[in-house]
Protein backbone atom coordinates (compact mmCIF):
# COMPACT_ATOMS: atom_id res chain seq x y z
CA UNK A 1 0.00 0.00 0.00
CA UNK A 2 1.36 3.43 -0.92
CA UNK A 3 1.52 5.80 2.09
CA UNK A 4 0.70 9.40 1.33
CA UNK A 5 1.62 12.36 3.45
CA UNK A 6 1.17 16.12 3.10
CA UNK A 7 1.84 19.45 4.64
CA UNK A 8 0.73 22.79 3.34
CA UNK A 9 2.09 24.96 6.14
CA UNK A 10 4.09 28.04 5.23
CA UNK A 11 5.56 29.81 8.22
CA UNK A 12 6.34 33.45 8.74
CA UNK A 13 9.79 33.95 10.20
CA UNK A 14 10.65 37.20 12.02
CA UNK A 15 14.20 38.26 11.42
CA UNK A 16 15.41 41.69 12.62
CA UNK A 17 11.87 43.02 12.77
CA UNK A 18 11.23 42.05 9.18
CA UNK A 19 8.74 39.38 8.09
CA UNK A 20 9.93 36.95 5.52
CA UNK A 21 7.96 34.10 4.01
CA UNK A 22 9.63 30.80 4.72
CA UNK A 23 9.95 28.38 1.86
CA UNK A 24 7.01 25.94 1.99
CA UNK A 25 7.92 22.24 2.14
CA UNK A 26 6.86 20.14 -0.87
CA UNK A 27 3.15 19.29 -1.00
CA UNK A 28 2.48 15.57 -0.76
CA UNK A 29 -0.91 13.83 -1.15
CA UNK A 30 -3.02 13.14 1.96
CA UNK A 31 -2.84 9.64 3.46
CA UNK A 32 -5.79 7.60 2.27
CA UNK A 33 -7.55 5.26 4.66
CA UNK A 34 -8.06 1.85 3.13
CA UNK A 35 -10.71 -0.57 4.27
CA UNK A 36 -9.63 -4.05 5.30
CA UNK A 37 -12.53 -5.47 3.29
CA UNK A 38 -12.80 -5.57 -0.51
CA UNK A 39 -15.64 -4.01 -2.43
CA UNK A 40 -18.76 -6.24 -2.24
CA UNK A 41 -18.92 -8.86 -4.99
CA UNK A 42 -22.32 -7.56 -6.11
CA UNK A 43 -20.74 -4.13 -6.67
CA UNK A 44 -18.24 -5.68 -9.06
CA UNK A 45 -20.68 -7.04 -11.63
CA UNK A 46 -19.70 -6.51 -15.26
CA UNK A 47 -21.75 -6.59 -18.46
CA UNK A 48 -21.44 -8.68 -21.62
CA UNK A 49 -23.46 -8.28 -24.82
CA UNK A 50 -23.96 -11.60 -26.62
CA UNK A 51 -22.40 -11.59 -30.10
CA UNK A 52 -23.24 -13.83 -33.04
CA UNK A 53 -21.69 -17.27 -32.68
CA UNK A 54 -21.39 -17.12 -28.88
CA UNK A 55 -22.97 -19.78 -26.71
CA UNK A 56 -23.74 -20.05 -23.02
CA UNK A 57 -20.74 -22.35 -22.62
CA UNK A 58 -18.31 -20.13 -24.56
CA UNK A 59 -19.30 -17.03 -22.58
CA UNK A 60 -18.91 -18.90 -19.29
CA UNK A 61 -15.48 -20.12 -20.36
CA UNK A 62 -14.44 -16.58 -21.34
CA UNK A 63 -15.06 -15.38 -17.77
CA UNK A 64 -13.88 -18.61 -16.07
CA UNK A 65 -17.39 -19.27 -14.73
CA UNK A 66 -19.82 -22.18 -14.76
CA UNK A 67 -22.80 -21.86 -17.12
CA UNK A 68 -25.09 -22.37 -14.11
CA UNK A 69 -23.61 -19.24 -12.52
CA UNK A 70 -24.58 -17.17 -15.57
CA UNK A 71 -28.03 -18.82 -15.63
CA UNK A 72 -28.59 -17.84 -12.01
CA UNK A 73 -27.84 -14.16 -12.70
CA UNK A 74 -29.53 -14.08 -16.12
CA UNK A 75 -32.96 -15.79 -16.35
CA UNK A 76 -32.91 -15.35 -20.15
CA UNK A 77 -30.22 -18.06 -20.30
CA UNK A 78 -32.17 -20.70 -18.41
CA UNK A 79 -33.37 -22.38 -21.58
CA UNK A 80 -29.73 -23.13 -22.41
CA UNK A 81 -29.28 -20.61 -25.23
CA UNK A 82 -27.78 -17.11 -25.38
CA UNK A 83 -29.87 -14.79 -27.61
CA UNK A 84 -27.70 -12.50 -29.76
CA UNK A 85 -27.73 -8.91 -28.54
CA UNK A 86 -28.76 -9.77 -24.97
CA UNK A 87 -26.83 -7.91 -22.29
CA UNK A 88 -25.75 -10.29 -19.55
CA UNK A 89 -24.73 -9.65 -15.95
CA UNK A 90 -21.34 -11.23 -15.15
CA UNK A 91 -20.36 -11.84 -11.50
CA UNK A 92 -16.67 -11.81 -10.50
CA UNK A 93 -16.66 -15.53 -9.69
CA UNK A 94 -18.96 -18.53 -9.28
CA UNK A 95 -21.82 -18.24 -6.81
CA UNK A 96 -25.41 -17.11 -6.42
CA UNK A 97 -27.26 -13.95 -5.41
CA UNK A 98 -29.56 -14.46 -2.40
CA UNK A 99 -32.11 -12.09 -0.85
CA UNK A 100 -31.84 -12.16 2.94
CA UNK A 101 -35.34 -12.97 4.28
CA UNK A 102 -36.94 -10.62 6.78
CA UNK A 103 -35.91 -11.60 10.29
CA UNK A 104 -32.79 -13.40 9.07
CA UNK A 105 -29.17 -12.29 8.78
CA UNK A 106 -26.20 -13.03 6.57
CA UNK A 107 -25.06 -15.49 9.25
CA UNK A 108 -28.24 -17.49 8.68
CA UNK A 109 -27.48 -17.51 4.94
CA UNK A 110 -23.95 -18.75 5.62
CA UNK A 111 -25.31 -21.60 7.72
CA UNK A 112 -28.03 -22.45 5.19
CA UNK A 113 -25.58 -22.76 2.28
CA UNK A 114 -22.69 -24.28 4.24
CA UNK A 115 -20.35 -21.34 3.62
CA UNK A 116 -17.86 -20.11 6.20
CA UNK A 117 -19.31 -17.01 7.87
CA UNK A 118 -16.05 -15.04 7.69
CA UNK A 119 -15.74 -15.71 3.95
CA UNK A 120 -19.34 -14.63 3.29
CA UNK A 121 -18.82 -11.50 5.40
CA UNK A 122 -15.68 -10.49 3.51
CA UNK A 123 -17.05 -11.31 0.04
CA UNK A 124 -19.97 -8.96 0.76
CA UNK A 125 -17.80 -6.06 1.85
CA UNK A 126 -18.12 -6.60 5.61
CA UNK A 127 -21.68 -5.24 5.64
CA UNK A 128 -23.50 -5.76 8.93
CA UNK A 129 -27.05 -6.05 7.57
CA UNK A 130 -27.14 -6.49 3.77
CA UNK A 131 -30.51 -7.15 2.15
CA UNK A 132 -28.93 -9.13 -0.68
CA UNK A 133 -25.75 -11.20 -0.48
CA UNK A 134 -23.47 -13.01 -2.89
CA UNK A 135 -22.85 -16.61 -1.79
CA UNK A 136 -19.60 -17.87 -3.39
CA UNK A 137 -19.03 -21.42 -4.55
CA UNK A 138 -22.71 -22.43 -4.66
CA UNK A 139 -24.07 -23.79 -7.94
CA UNK A 140 -27.36 -22.27 -9.10
CA UNK A 141 -30.12 -24.77 -9.87
CA UNK A 142 -33.83 -24.43 -10.63
CA UNK A 143 -36.15 -24.66 -7.65
CA UNK A 144 -37.43 -28.26 -7.61
CA UNK A 145 -41.14 -28.90 -7.97
CA UNK A 146 -42.55 -29.39 -4.44
CA UNK A 147 -44.56 -32.43 -5.51
CA UNK A 148 -41.61 -34.18 -7.13
CA UNK A 149 -40.45 -37.34 -5.37
CA UNK A 150 -36.89 -37.07 -4.11
CA UNK A 151 -35.01 -40.38 -4.43
CA UNK A 152 -32.89 -41.50 -1.53
CA UNK A 153 -29.21 -40.57 -1.79
CA UNK A 154 -26.77 -43.28 -2.90
CA UNK A 155 -24.31 -41.86 -0.35
CA UNK A 156 -25.03 -43.74 2.86
CA UNK A 157 -22.12 -43.56 5.29
CA UNK A 158 -18.97 -41.79 6.50
CA UNK A 159 -15.69 -42.61 4.65
CA UNK A 160 -13.66 -43.36 7.81
CA UNK A 161 -14.20 -45.72 10.79
CA UNK A 162 -14.82 -42.74 13.11
CA UNK A 163 -15.83 -39.10 12.66
CA UNK A 164 -12.65 -37.04 12.18
CA UNK A 165 -11.73 -33.38 12.50
CA UNK A 166 -12.13 -31.37 9.31
CA UNK A 167 -8.74 -29.79 8.70
CA UNK A 168 -9.93 -27.91 5.64
CA UNK A 169 -13.58 -27.43 4.72
CA UNK A 170 -15.26 -27.36 1.33
CA UNK A 171 -15.78 -24.09 -0.52
CA UNK A 172 -14.19 -20.68 -0.73
CA UNK A 173 -11.44 -20.08 1.80
CA UNK A 174 -9.28 -17.09 2.66
CA UNK A 175 -5.77 -18.15 1.64
CA UNK A 176 -2.44 -17.25 3.28
CA UNK A 177 -2.10 -14.16 1.06
CA UNK A 178 -5.63 -12.97 1.85
CA UNK A 179 -7.05 -13.99 -1.54
CA UNK A 180 -10.02 -16.32 -1.96
CA UNK A 181 -9.27 -19.88 -3.06
CA UNK A 182 -11.71 -22.71 -3.72
CA UNK A 183 -11.35 -26.12 -2.01
CA UNK A 184 -13.27 -28.81 -3.87
CA UNK A 185 -13.62 -31.26 -0.97
CA UNK A 186 -12.89 -31.82 2.70
CA UNK A 187 -9.60 -32.81 4.33
CA UNK A 188 -10.24 -35.27 7.17
CA UNK A 189 -7.56 -35.83 9.82
CA UNK A 190 -6.64 -39.52 10.06
CA UNK A 191 -3.66 -41.59 11.17
CA UNK A 192 -1.53 -43.35 8.60
CA UNK A 193 -3.01 -46.76 7.86
CA UNK A 194 -6.60 -45.81 8.80
CA UNK A 195 -9.06 -47.79 6.64
CA UNK A 196 -11.04 -45.81 4.06
CA UNK A 197 -14.50 -47.02 3.04
CA UNK A 198 -16.78 -46.44 0.07
CA UNK A 199 -19.63 -44.17 1.18
CA UNK A 200 -22.14 -45.89 -1.09
CA UNK A 201 -22.59 -48.58 -3.71
CA UNK A 202 -21.17 -47.94 -7.16
CA UNK A 203 -18.49 -48.78 -9.72
CA UNK A 204 -14.79 -47.98 -9.36
CA UNK A 205 -13.92 -45.63 -12.23
CA UNK A 206 -10.29 -45.04 -11.27
CA UNK A 207 -7.81 -46.57 -8.82
CA UNK A 208 -4.18 -45.55 -8.96
CA UNK A 209 -1.66 -42.76 -8.62
CA UNK A 210 -2.61 -39.25 -9.76
CA UNK A 211 0.12 -36.67 -9.33
CA UNK A 212 -0.19 -34.46 -6.26
CA UNK A 213 -3.20 -36.43 -5.00
CA UNK A 214 -1.08 -39.54 -4.37
CA UNK A 215 -3.15 -42.69 -4.77
CA UNK A 216 -6.72 -41.88 -5.76
CA UNK A 217 -9.93 -43.91 -5.95
CA UNK A 218 -12.94 -42.61 -7.89
CA UNK A 219 -16.35 -44.28 -7.55
CA UNK A 220 -19.36 -43.55 -9.77
CA UNK A 221 -22.74 -43.82 -8.03
CA UNK A 222 -26.38 -43.64 -9.08
CA UNK A 223 -28.11 -40.26 -9.68
CA UNK A 224 -25.07 -38.87 -11.49
CA UNK A 225 -22.94 -38.67 -8.35
CA UNK A 226 -19.27 -39.47 -7.92
CA UNK A 227 -17.02 -39.69 -4.84
CA UNK A 228 -13.25 -39.28 -4.77
CA UNK A 229 -10.80 -40.48 -2.11
CA UNK A 230 -7.27 -39.06 -2.35
CA UNK A 231 -4.06 -39.26 -0.26
CA UNK A 232 -4.31 -43.05 -0.04
CA UNK A 233 -1.53 -45.54 0.64
CA UNK A 234 -2.55 -49.10 -0.17
CA UNK A 235 -5.49 -49.70 -2.54
CA UNK A 236 -8.00 -52.53 -2.06
CA UNK A 237 -10.09 -52.10 -5.23
CA UNK A 238 -9.57 -52.13 -8.99
CA UNK A 239 -11.15 -50.30 -11.93
CA UNK A 240 -14.54 -51.76 -12.89
CA UNK A 241 -15.14 -53.38 -9.50
CA UNK A 242 -18.62 -53.08 -7.98
CA UNK A 243 -18.51 -51.89 -4.37
CA UNK A 244 -21.06 -51.43 -1.60
CA UNK A 245 -21.31 -48.86 1.19
CA UNK A 246 -18.66 -49.91 3.69
CA UNK A 247 -16.36 -51.71 1.25
CA UNK A 248 -12.76 -50.91 2.18
CA UNK A 249 -11.06 -49.20 -0.75
CA UNK A 250 -7.67 -48.42 0.80
CA UNK A 251 -5.82 -46.83 3.71
CA UNK A 252 -4.64 -43.31 4.57
CA UNK A 253 -1.08 -42.47 3.51
CA UNK A 254 1.53 -40.25 5.14
CA UNK A 255 1.75 -36.71 3.75
CA UNK A 256 5.24 -35.20 3.34
CA UNK A 257 3.73 -31.73 2.90
CA UNK A 258 1.74 -31.75 6.15
CA UNK A 259 2.42 -32.60 9.77
CA UNK A 260 -1.04 -34.21 9.93
CA UNK A 261 -1.94 -37.05 7.51
CA UNK A 262 -5.45 -36.80 6.11
CA UNK A 263 -8.00 -38.18 3.67
CA UNK A 264 -9.07 -35.84 0.88
CA UNK A 265 -12.74 -36.63 0.21
CA UNK A 266 -14.87 -35.11 -2.57
CA UNK A 267 -18.40 -35.45 -3.93
CA UNK A 268 -19.08 -34.48 -7.56
CA UNK A 269 -22.12 -34.42 -9.81
CA UNK A 270 -22.25 -35.01 -13.55
CA UNK A 271 -23.06 -32.04 -15.79
CA UNK A 272 -22.48 -30.76 -19.31
CA UNK A 273 -19.14 -29.42 -18.06
CA UNK A 274 -18.08 -32.74 -16.56
CA UNK A 275 -17.89 -33.66 -12.89
CA UNK A 276 -18.64 -30.53 -10.81
CA UNK A 277 -17.60 -30.38 -7.14
CA UNK A 278 -20.41 -30.42 -4.57
CA UNK A 279 -20.45 -29.77 -0.82
CA UNK A 280 -19.91 -33.16 0.90
CA UNK A 281 -21.81 -31.78 3.90
CA UNK A 282 -24.98 -31.76 1.80
CA UNK A 283 -24.76 -35.57 1.69
CA UNK A 284 -23.04 -36.54 4.96
CA UNK A 285 -24.16 -34.70 8.08
CA UNK A 286 -20.84 -35.15 9.87
CA UNK A 287 -19.07 -33.25 7.06
CA UNK A 288 -20.95 -29.98 7.44
CA UNK A 289 -18.92 -26.82 7.85
CA UNK A 290 -19.83 -26.37 11.51
CA UNK A 291 -17.44 -29.22 12.42
CA UNK A 292 -14.40 -27.68 10.71
CA UNK A 293 -11.35 -26.62 12.71
CA UNK A 294 -8.24 -24.66 11.87
CA UNK A 295 -4.96 -26.47 11.39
Amino acid sequence: MISLYSSSVAGLIVLGGLLSLATAPPILPQPKQQSACPEPALSRLSRHRVAAGETLESIAQQYNLLPTTLMGFNPVLRQGSAPVGTQLVIPPYNGIRVTVPSGSSWRDIAKQYGVRADVLYEVNGCQDAPSVVFVPGVNWSPVPTPTAAVPSSPIERYPLPEVASILRAYGWQVGPTGSLVFHSGVSLAADVGTPVFAVGSGTVAFAGEQGGNGNLVVINHAQGLQTRYARLDSLSVRVGQQVQAGTQIGTVASNPNSSQPYLQFEVRSNSRLGWVAQDPGAYIQELRVGRSIRR
